[in-house]
């Protein structure tokens, strides 16, 4: 396909994706009560069969996101704000997260959109520079695509990927994955360029014992 066409094809895709998303805030449901920051999905959105890949190029399925709690959000390794700060500040709190009393472990995991440039082998790299347990995801955009809508996010190319330093738009949300494997909503940066402050972490750090416990 037509370089051109192809990115203006994930542009087009993205915008639809992110108005359809963006659809789906709500007030707290009965599933998630009495949080602070965290904005629940009216109803939990269960994740669409998908497969990606993990740095190690093992299959990562719907199926590897039940029995456990999944912080999931979306990037790429080129970033050159969002994604750091993100890693940075979840790195922070996984100490505390690790330490509540849950039934099921917590997860962090980091889903490039960028696979043009972000192989397994720099994605490895990448994530454990971090911390070595969080987990690296990517695949192909055909697969990509349908994953982040079915999350409630989206990214977009829009430049030409000849262009060697070219951007990625993408949400900067981190969404929930209840053990169930069904997203149930986002925590969302305040400001608009994206990035979690210290603050924004300890917002997470605040509602997951709540939401944890409505198991």
């Amino acid at each position: 396909m037509n370089q051109r066409i192809f990115v203006g094809i994930v542009a087009f895709f993205a915008l639809v994706a992110g108005i359809i998303g963006a659809m789906y805030i709500a007030p707290p449901s009965h599933d998630v009560k009495q949080v602070q920051y965290f904005q629940p999905y009216p109803t939990p959105r269960t994740v669409a069969p998908f497969s990606l890949l993990d740095t190690h190029e093992a299959p990562f399925t719907e199926e590897n996101l039940k029995g456990q709690w999944t912080l999931l959000f979306l990037g790429y390794t080129f970033c050159p704000d969002i994604c750091p700060t993100t890693m940075a500040e979840l790195n922070g709190i996984y100490p505390q997260l690790q330490a509540l009393d849950t039934t099921y472990p917590i997860k962090v995991v980091f889903v490039s959109v960028d696979p043009k440039r972000d192989t397994p082998a720099r994605l490895n790299d990448y994530v454990r520079y971090f911390n070595k347990d969080f987990i690296g995801l990517t695949g192909e955009h055909k697969d990509l695509f349908p994953f982040a809508r079915s999350l409630g996010m989206m990214y977009a190319i829009a430049e030409s990927t000849d262009n060697p330093n070219y951007l990625v738009d993408h949400s900067a949300s981190v969404v929930l994955v209840n053990p169930t494997g069904e997203v149930l909503g986002r925590f969302k940066p305040k400001r608009e360029i994206g990035t979690l402050s210290i603050s924004d972490a300890q917002q997470i750090l605040a509602d997951m014992p709540v939401i944890t416990s409505t198991k």
